[in-house]
């Protein structure tokens, strides 16, 4: 037998390269302690709905969103160089400037 409804669609958080990290790692206001969510941002196949979806500025938002830091919905300059917004990385790869 058939269910009356469709399943849900899998939810896009389940997805994301840092699902499973501490909160205080995704949710961190500095850049040391959000380093191991902002690596993860550059693999993740969901950092622009992420982003999207989380609407940082509008939230005032504090921690990881789309391979960002942002504390009170503003992005902080990050000081490693190792990390990289995985934006920047798809167009590097693609052949484009940043």
């Amino acid at each position: 037998m058939r269910p009356p409804f469709p399943p849900d669609p899998p939810d896009w958080r389940a997805s994301a390269a840092c699902s499973g990290m501490p909160p205080q790692v995704v949710f961190a206001r500095r850049e040391r302690e959000a380093l191991p969510a902002l690596n993860a941002c550059r693999r993740c196949p969901v950092a622009r709905r992420c982003e999207e979806t989380v609407a940082p500025a509008r939230s005032f938002f504090d921690g990881v969103s789309g391979g960002r830091l942002w504390r009170n919905g503003r992005r902080v300059r990050l000081r490693h160089s190792d990390v990289a917004r995985p934006h920047a990385l798809r167009a590097r790869s693609d052949g484009a400037r940043t």
